[in-house]
């Protein structure tokens, strides 16, 4: 008995590892060296390269491709046809494979549809990436960004709520404070 469920129409490379738990829709392809957790969806069209991690219940919706250089730690969510990029300075007739930067997704951390980010970036432990934002620096842990380019708009709990100036998550009741330009959970 399969440990994951995998549509028929998926291609899955020898090699890949993927979770118990696991759902991968139509026209998936995950490569042979790609790594993925327990609980993971990546739904239709997704593409995840060689060498991508993936932690465990990190959701893909449709039309996502993950490449080479792109980590998503635990509880991560992809809204559809968000982008990643790998490249800083693509030319078709200059190879680059060589210049791949890396990309890194903390837990929890939310990406809107239709959302772009650029190599070479962190994006802290549960920050919310506005639908269509343009990410071209790291992000802050629990920070809001919205735009083009984006630019941090407020606070969001690990719920993904909007924080009001108390600081206080208006759905689970979790207190935040500010330490220095950092916002931090001081209470569950």
């Amino acid at each position: 008995m399969e440990r994951y469920y995998a549509h028929e129409t998926a291609i899955i490379d020898e090699g890949a590892r993927i979770g118990e738990g696991s759902k991968i829709w139509h026209f998936c392809h995950v490569m042979g060296s790609a790594e993925m957790g327990k609980d993971c969806i990546l739904g239709q069209n997704v593409f995840v390269g060689n060498k991508v991690k993936l932690g465990s219940n990190v959701k893909v919706q449709n039309n996502v491709s993950l490449y080479e250089g792109v980590i998503c730690e635990d509880d991560v969510f992809c809204g559809p046809s968000m982008v990643f990029t790998n490249v800083i300075n693509p030319r078709s007739a200059v190879e680059r494979k060589t210049e791949f930067k890396p990309t890194l997704v903390r837990k929890g951390a939310s990406i809107g549809a239709n959302a772009t980010i650029v190599c070479g970036t962190t994006l802290g432990e549960y920050c919310f990436i506005g639908a269509g934002a343009v990410i071209t620096k790291d992000v802050k842990p629990f920070a809001l960004m919205v735009g083009v380019p984006a630019v941090q708009k407020g606070w969001v709990s690990r719920s993904g709520a909007i924080l009001g100036a108390d600081l206080v998550c208006p759905e689970t009741g979790e207190k935040y404070k500010l330490a220095g330009d950092n916002l931090e959970l001081v209470s569950e």
